[in-house]
């Protein structure tokens, strides 16, 4: 059986209706969980950025490019492991006011975390944190002992290492469709 690894996927597309449903349709009937999934415009205006982390043998993320890249609104898709991106997550934690200004340990983990504390009041206080999932794992892991009111993680935000050419690629669709 082929190991598995993880591979953030780039998909650049036209923004329509209904593409969302069909690409994870795709992961779906191969029974791949989607480990997060994040999307935005691009740097090219008119298009938007599907990025999707999945765990998977390196032969089958090279058929799922291909399934993908068959959806007409797709313009182009690319996969790339860990050590070829630069990635990032983000997440808030909502956590009961009393806590910040009577316990100096929750202040502690605050900032040796590289947190940031985005608003306070009477109730709660929210604390926003980004970085690689393990320091956003530790970070939850600390404030539980001091009851997460809230707490929500976005997905993988990511750019390759290497210089891609879809650039001129995108450059030319946009040139083409303005």
């Amino acid at each position: 059986m082929e190991e598995k690894q993880l591979y953030t996927v780039s998909i650049y597309t036209e923004n329509n209706i209904g593409l969302l449903n069909r690409i994870s349709a795709i992961f779906q009937r191969r029974h791949i969980n989607i480990e997060s999934i994040n999307t935005s415009v691009s740097e090219i205006d008119g298009v938007s950025r599907f990025t999707i982390v999945i765990s998977v043998g390196k032969e089958q993320i090279k058929k799922i490019i291909g399934q993908i890249e068959k959806q007409v609104e797709v313009i182009r898709a690319y996969y790339h492991t860990d050590e070829e991106t630069i990635y990032q997550e983000s997440c808030l934690f909502k956590v009961k006011s009393d806590l910040l200004f009577e316990d100096g340990h929750i202040q502690s983990i605050i900032k040796e975390s590289n947190a940031r504390i985005i608003t306070v009041n009477k109730e709660f206080f929210v604390l926003e944190k980004s970085g690689v999932r393990n320091e956003i794992e530790l970070l939850y892991k600390e404030l539980s002992a001091f009851e997460i009111l809230q707490f929500t993680r976005s997905g993988r935000i990511a750019v390759t290492k290497e210089r891609m050419e879809i650039s001129k690629m995108l450059e030319a669709f946009n040139t083409n469709y303005v």
